[in-house]
C-alpha cells in the first residue's frame, strides 16, 4: 500500500490569485462604512455642511432613531441648481480646489464623501433653495447620481415651493447593507447618540438655533435659542444644577517659545509670520469642586471641529484627581483655536481625531489653567447635621420592653425623659416618621433602637427659625397692633397660611388632558412619599436654591428651584381655564415692559433685528393673542396695551415683579404659538419660570444713611422670600407636587442616613 500511495503524482501548489480592478459601487460602499458608522455619524457630517453654508436655525427630525427616517433643514445659502447633478457624487466639493488648501481650511468638510456615502446606503432626498433663486429644487440621489423619484419619470431635479436653505432627507439608513443594520442598538438607544450630537454641537455654536425632535412629538427633545451664549447653551442644555457650578477660563500662547500671542480673542501678533503661524487660544468652561458625575463629560472643539483626544481627556482628569472624590468626574467643554497651518485634519476618515504641533505644550498649558481656576475656587459646602440628626435625644422608656422593673420606677423614667426632650418634643414625635401614630400604646408594643429616634417635631427650632421674620405682608399687620411682641422666635410673629385646596379645573380640551396624563405618567413614587412626609429643615444655601428636608432616619438635599418650576407648571396645568387673579393697580404698559427686557438682552444685532422691531413683533403677537391669554390664563391686556391682572398660581405667595418684563419679552421667542398642545405646555413652562424665587443673595460691606436703609430693606425682602420657601412653597410641594423621576439625577440627593451614622461611630 506504501508503493502504490508514492507512485502517485503530487497536485501543483496552488498559484498565485489574479489581482483585478474592484466595480466602482464595491468601492464605494466600502468607502461608505468607513464614513457612516451609524445614524449619528450621518447627523454629524449634514451639521457640519449646514454650519459651512452659513445657518442660523437647524432642524432635526428622526423617526426610529434615524434609521427609518433623519431630517435635517437648514436656511443656509442653498445650493445651486447647476450643482445637484454631482451633489452626490465623491470628492466633489466647494471647499477646497488644491491640496495646499488644506493648510488654510477653516470649514468642517473639504472631501466631498458625506453625501456621497449617505448616498451608498440609503435613500437620499435633498430640497434646496438659495436666494436668488424664484424656487426651490427637489432631487434624489442612489449610488451617488441622480435618480427618478417615481418609476417613469425623469432624474433631473424638479422645481418645488420651499424656503431659502437645503433639507437633506435620509431614509432607510443601511436597507443594502443588513450586516451593519443588525449591528446597531436599539431606536432609543440611536436617538440617545443623536440627541448628543445636537447637543453638542449646539453648545459650540449658540449663535445658532438647533431643534431636534422625533416625528409626531409636538414638543422637541432639544431646543435651543439663537443669539445666546456658550454658558447660557450650557444651562439650558445641562441644567440649572451644573451651570451653577461652571467656571470659565481662558488662555493662550505666551511669549516663551515660538508662540507671542496672548489675546484669549483669538487675535493673533502681527510681530512677525513665525509667530502667527503658531498662535492659539483657548476657552473652556468646567464645573467645580461640587459638581460631580459618574462619567467625564469632555466637549473637546479644536478649530470648530468636534473632535475626540484621549491625551487631553487624562490630562485633564489628572487635575481632577485631587479634586473630586475617588469615583467622581466632571464636566468640561473646551475650545481650542489654532492657526490652521499648524492643523493636519486629514488623519481619520469622519474626522474625528486631529494632529498639531506642539500638542504636548499646549496640553500643558490648559491643564495648568484649569487647575489654577479650580484652586482658586476650592470652596466646598460643608452640612453639620450631627447636632440636628441626634443632639439631645433621650431616651424614651416607653417604647422599650420592661423587664422585672416596678410601676413607680416606670414613671419615675418616664418623668425624667419628658424633661430631657428638646423644646417640649413628645415622645411620639422622637420616632420614625415612617411609624403610625396611632397611639402611645401601639408605638410602646416595639421596640426602637437608639439610631431609630429621629427628632421631627415641628414644634422644635429649624435653620429657618434664626431668621427675625415673616412675609413683608405680617410686617404692617403685627407692627400696627402696638402691644404685640414683635422679637425674633416669638411664635406671635409667624402668620398662618390659609390652606385653601386648589381643585383641578375642569377642562375637556384634549391637549390639555394629555399634557396631564404625561404628568400622572411621569410620577416617581418614592420621592413622592418623601416630599409628601418630608420635615423643613432649611435653606443651606440661598444662592444656589439648596434647602435640606428630613424624611425618616435620612437627610435629603433637594434644589428647591428645580421643584419649585416642576410645581408651578403643575399647578399652571392643574388650575388651566380658572386662575385667581393679581390685580396690577395702576397697570404698567405692555410696551415699555418689554422694551426694558430688550434692552438689557445681549446679541441682538446677530438676529438681524433692532431693538424697535423685536418690541413691536412681540406686543403685536401678543396683542393680537390677549383674548385667548384672558380666557385661559388670566393674563389680562387691555385694549391700550395695559397690564391689567396676572395668573395667580398659589395664594399666600407674590412672584417677584422685577422678573416680569423678561417674563412678557420671552412670551415671543420662547412660546410655540403655533399648534395647540405645544403653545400651552410652553406657556405655563414660562409662566412657572417668571414663579421661581430668585437666588438670595444677602448684601456686603457697611452701608451709612439712605443705603443703610436701602440695604435693611433688601434684608427684610430677602427674609420675606426665605419665609415663602419654608412656609409656602414646601407645604405646596408635598401637597400638589407630582415629582417626575427626572429630579432625582441632580436635584434630589441623600447626605446622610442615621443608621450609617452610627456604624461610623461605632468603628471610631
Amino acid at each position: 500500500m506504501a508503493a502504490a500511495t508514492s507512485e502517485r503524482p503530487e497536485s501543483p501548489p496552488p498559484g498565485p490569485r489574479p489581482i483585478q480592478r474592484l466595480q466602482e459601487s464595491v468601492i464605494n460602499r466600502i468607502a461608505a462604512g468607513e464614513i457612516i458608522h451609524r445614524p449619528a455619524s450621518a447627523l454629524k457630517e449634514l451639521i457640519e455642511n449646514s454650519l459651512d453654508a452659513g445657518a442660523t436655525s437647524i432642524k432635526v427630525t428622526v423617526k426610529d432613531g434615524g434609521m427609518k427616517l433623519l431630517q435635517i433643514q437648514d436656511n443656509g445659502c442653498g445650493i445651486r441648481k447647476e450643482d445637484l447633478p454631482i451633489l452626490a457624487e465623491r470628492f466633489t466639493t466647494s471647499k477646497l480646489s488644491t491640496f495646499s488648501d488644506l493648510s488654510r481650511l477653516t470649514t468642517y468638510g473639504f472631501r466631498g464623501e458625506a453625501l456621497a456615502s449617505i448616498s451608498y446606503v440609503a435613500n437620499l432626498t435633498v430640497v434646496t433653495k438659495t436666494k436668488a433663486d424664484t424656487c426651490a429644487w427637489k432631487a434624489c440621489y442612489a449610488d451617488g447620481s441622480l435618480t427618478p423619484a417615481k418609476a417613469g419619470a425623469t432624474a433631473d431635479p424638479k422645481s418645488c415651493a420651499g424656503n431659502d436653505g437645503t433639507t437633506i432627507t435620509v431614509e432607510n439608513l443601511f436597507y443594502n447593507t443588513p450586516t451593519r443594520l443588525s449591528a446597531l442598538r436599539g431606536s432609543s438607544e440611536e436617538y440617545t447618540r443623536i440627541l448628543d450630537v445636537v447637543t453638542k454641537y449646539a453648545i459650540h455654536n449658540p449663535h445658532v438655533s438647533f431643534t431636534c425632535k422625533k416625528t409626531g412629538n409636538p414638543s422637541p427633545d432639544v431646543s435651543t435659542p439663537s443669539s445666546s451664549t456658550t454658558a447660557q447653551a450650557i444651562r439650558l442644555l445641562y441644567g440649572q444644577t451644573l451651570a451653577k457650578e461652571l467656571l470659565h477660563t481662558s488662555v493662550s500662547s505666551s511669549g516663551k517659545g515660538k508662540g507671542r500671542a496672548s489675546s484669549a480673542s483669538g487675535e493673533t501678533s502681527n510681530e512677525d509670520v513665525a509667530d502667527a503661524e503658531n498662535s492659539w487660544n483657548a476657552e473652556a468652561y468646567f464645573t467645580n469642586a461640587n459638581y460631580q458625575a459618574k462619567k467625564t463629560t469632555l466637549l473637546l472643539f479644536i478649530n470648530h471641529r468636534l473632535v475626540e483626544s484621549s491625551r487631553i481627556k487624562r490630562a485633564l482628569e489628572a487635575v481632577y484627581n485631587g479634586v473630586l472624590a475617588k469615583g467622581a468626574s466632571p464636566f468640561i467643554y473646551l475650545s481650542l483655536q489654532i492657526d490652521p497651518k499648524s492643523v493636519d485634519v486629514n488623519v481619520h476618515p469622519t474626522k474625528k481625531e486631529v494632529h498639531f504641533l506642539d500638542e504636548d505644550a499646549i496640553i500643558e498649558r490648559i491643564a495648568d489653567a484649569v487647575q489654577q481656576a479650580l484652586i482658586g475656587q476650592s470652596q466646598s459646602r460643608v452640612y453639620e447635621y450631627q447636632t440636628l440628626l441626634t443632639g439631645g435625644i433621650a431616651e424614651i422608656p416607653g417604647s422599650q420592653k420592661l423587664k422585672g422593673k416596678r410601676k413607680a420606677r416606670e414613671e419615675e423614667d418616664e418623668d425624667a425623659a419628658e424633661d430631657s426632650q428638646p423644646n417640649g418634643a413628645s415622645k411620639c414625635d422622637s420616632l420614625d416618621d415612617d411609624q403610625p401614630a396611632s397611639g402611645p400604646s401601639q408605638v410602646a408594643k416595639r421596640k426602637v433602637h437608639s439610631y431609630q429616634k429621629v427628632r421631627t417635631s415641628l414644634k422644635d427650632r429649624t435653620l429657618d427659625s434664626m431668621f427675625p421674620v415673616t412675609h413683608p405682608s405680617q410686617l404692617k399687620r403685627t407692627t400696627s397692633g402696638g402691644d404685640e411682641d414683635n422679637s425674633p422666635g416669638t411664635s406671635e410673629t409667624l402668620p398662618t397660611v390659609r390652606d385653601k385646596e386648589i381643585k383641578e379645573s375642569q377642562c375637556f380640551l384634549k391637549s390639555v388632558r394629555d399634557l396631564r396624563n404625561a404628568v400622572t405618567k411621569a410620577k416617581h413614587h418614592q420621592l413622592s412619599e418623601i416630599l409628601a412626609k418630608h420635615t423643613f429643615v432649611g435653606v443651606v444655601d440661598p444662592a444656589r436654591c439648596l434647602s435640606l428636608v428630613q424624611h425618616g432616619t435620612r437627610l435629603y438635599l433637594l434644589n428647591h428651584g428645580a421643584l419649585a418650576t416642576e410645581l408651578f407648571y403643575q399647578l399652571g396645568l392643574r388650575q388651566f381655564g380658572n386662575f385667581s387673579r393679581i390685580r396690577l393697580d395702576p397697570p404698567p404698559e405692555l410696551r415699555m415692559l418689554i422694551a426694558l427686557a430688550i434692552d438689557a438682552e445681549d446679541g441682538l444685532g446677530q438676529s438681524g433685528m433692532t431693538k424697535a422691531d423685536a418690541v413691536d413683533r412681540i406686543v403685536d403677537l401678543l396683542m393680537a393673542r390677549r383674548d385667548m391669554l384672558q380666557e385661559y390664563f388670566s393674563l389680562g391686556i387691555s385694549e391700550n396695551g395695559l397690564i391689567e391682572t396676572l395668573p395667580m398660581l398659589l395664594r399666600d405667595y407674590t412672584p417677584n415683579l422685577d422678573k416680569l418684563p423678561l417674563f412678557l419679552m420671552r412670551l415671543g421667542p420662547q412660546v410655540d404659538w403655533t399648534e395647540e398642545q405645544p403653545c400651552f405646555d410652553t406657556f405655563l413652562r414660562e409662566l412657572a419660570y417668571f414663579y421661581v424665587p430668585e437666588p438670595v443673595l444677602l448684601p456686603k460691606g457697611d452701608a451709612r444713611g439712605d443705603a443703610e436703609d436701602s440695604a435693611n430693606e433688601d434684608v427684610e425682602a430677602q427674609k420675606a422670600t426665605l419665609w415663602q420657601i419654608q412656609h409656602v412653597l414646601f407645604p405646596a410641594m408635598a401637597r400638589y407636587l407630582v415629582p417626575p423621576k427626572s429630579l432625582l439625577d441632580r436635584d434630589v440627593v441623600q447626605v446622610a442616613d442615621l443608621p450609617d451614622l452610627y456604624r461610623v461611630f461605632e468603628r471610631c
